[in-house]
């Protein structure tokens, strides 16, 4: 059983409109059942990126200016969760994988946000990374339940997706032209990561569920691999 998990932790679970007290209690309950694994949680900005991304957006303002703002949000987004989770999480904000790594050496869970500017990604991309650095599985954890055919929340027929391979995934992910703040469960950059190391790949909206993947058991999500 591997003992080091990344978890990409959508902006949109911390912050959907007001800060979710009751997510992020459930979150820090669920690390402390779990005190023999590691964990490193890569934090979106969810919809208070795409606020200020759309500001500069209405300003004529460049996409690396765009990206750069989500990417500050991302690292506030982090901060909360040191705090929250407390003596088990890292006190400062880690810059590059480096000091994820030596961060994860002294802690049960480290948080960050994007750890540096890079054209077409987001913090999934980070975390596909982080994953690849540490060699362990990724699970993004987002606001569906899992991948679908199409955008379940404005499409009543979008079909559930339990398995798709990296390849068949990577070409989905790569019919949608990128943009700053972008909103689907996986980046088209972190799409290609995934697949060219091989790492298997949760996609879920559950705590319960993480739970299970973490354990070996049965989950409701999807899981991209092969």
């Amino acid at each position: 059983m591997q003992k080091v998990w990344v978890i990409s932790l959508g902006g949109s679970r911390i912050v959907p409109n007001e800060v979710d007290y009751n997510f992020l209690k459930e979150f820090k309950e669920m690390i402390e059942r779990h005190k023999s694994k590691k964990f490193v949680v890569v934090t979106g900005g969810g919809s208070t990126a795409r606020r200020y991304i759309k500001s500069l957006q209405k300003l004529g303002q460049k996409t690396k200016n765009q990206s750069l703002i989500g990417i500050y949000v991302t690292k506030l987004n982090a901060s909360l969760m040191t705090k929250i989770i407390g003596k088990e999480a890292n006190e400062t904000i880690p810059d590059n994988m480096h000091e994820v790594k030596n961060l994860l050496r002294k802690n049960q869970i480290v948080f960050c946000g994007a750890l540096r500017y890079k054209e077409k990604n987001t913090s999934d991309g980070t975390a596909a990374n982080l994953a690849a650095y540490l060699k362990t599985s990724f699970i993004n954890l987002t606001n569906v339940r899992g991948i679908f055919d199409k955008n379940p929340k404005t499409n009543k027929n979008a079909k559930f997706i339990k398995y798709i391979s990296w390849k068949n995934f990577y070409e989905t992910a790569n019919k949608m032209k990128f943009k700053a703040g972008q909103h689907y469960v996986l980046d088209q950059n972190a799409s290609k990561i995934i697949m060219e190391h091989k790492i298997p790949t949760y996609i879920t909206g559950s705590l319960n569920d993480i739970e299970n993947i973490i354990s070996g058991k049965k989950f409701k999500g999807s899981l991209i691999f092969g």
